[in-house]
């Protein structure tokens, strides 16, 4: 029976052999390497990778299509919300340190997939994912380009990503009303020590308002924490490098460290 895509779980299946040999061939599969699968959906994906790697583990959150995987026995299948995977009990489960992760990602949750993942890092060797592509153009953009923002900062810090490959609307079916691309993401080896939900907390309160000058926004609530040290606020948060919010956020929590024993 065939499986009609379901809007609710953001379904576009992708059909083009072109554009899915190019996709393996950017994630480079090897033997047995630890290989999880994001959305796996018809297998379009799945069956070249796991003809290369022999094994592989997929997630799944449409049960139909959990059932029609679990019919082929070189799979794992976890049918699951990936937002409530623990990707470090998965990786323990297979017996790994490290995971490769792939998936064409649903678009209309791609973002809080890539922020989940982000709290799993460690246990990840690298990403590549199929995203709508302006969601990967500001991914990678550079400070002081209309791209850069809140989902740059928050992903630079900790990864080196690249756009590796354009995907067109017709290499799905339905296809979806965007364009799409590839993006490799490899976690950076030695990323700056900090508190992460105070870079969020930073970043996020910067970009609020980022047509304003940052001592509108970031300007008070380093005021309000009674911050010393020097900081130009007279930019915009776009015009601010990710090493400038990482240092930041260092310098916020070691002062608040400092006035806590005080």
């Amino acid at each position: 029976m065939k499986h009609i895509a379901r809007k609710r779980f953001g379904q576009h299946f992708l059909s083009d052999q072109s554009v899915i040999a190019a996709i393996v061939d950017a994630i480079n599969p090897q033997p047995a390497q630890p290989m999880v699968e994001i959305g796996p959906g018809l297998a379009a994906l799945t069956q070249p990778l796991v003809e290369r790697l022999g094994h592989l583990t997929v997630i799944e959150l449409d049960r139909d299509l959990a059932a029609r995987l679990r019919t082929r026995a070189q799979l794992r299948v976890v049918e699951s919300d990936v937002l409530r995977v623990d990707f470090a009990a998965l990786a323990r489960d297979v017996g790994a340190p490290k995971l490769r992760v792939v998936g064409n990602l649903p678009y209309n949750i791609s973002t809080p997939i890539l922020f989940h993942l982000l709290a799993h890092v460690d246990v990840v060797q690298d990403q590549h994912f199929m995203l709508q592509k302006e969601v990967i153009d500001r991914m990678v953009a550079m400070p002081a380009t209309a791209d850069y923002g809140r989902l740059s900062v928050m992903l630079q810090w900790r990864y080196d990503m690249e756009n590796v490959l354009f995907v067109p609307p017709d290499a799905f079916e339905p296809p979806p009303r965007v364009d799409s691309a590839v993006v490799r993401m490899v976690p950076l080896p030695q990323p700056p020590a900090l508190d992460v939900a105070l870079l969020e907390e930073l970043v996020k309160v910067a970009f609020s308002q980022r047509r304003k000058l940052l001592r509108h926004t970031l300007g008070q609530w380093l005021q309000a924490r009674s911050f010393p040290g020097d900081f130009d606020v007279q930019r915009r948060a776009e015009e601010v490098p990710v090493a400038e919010y990482t240092a930041l956020a260092q310098a916020v929590s070691a002062h608040a460290q400092a006035a806590a024993v005080q």
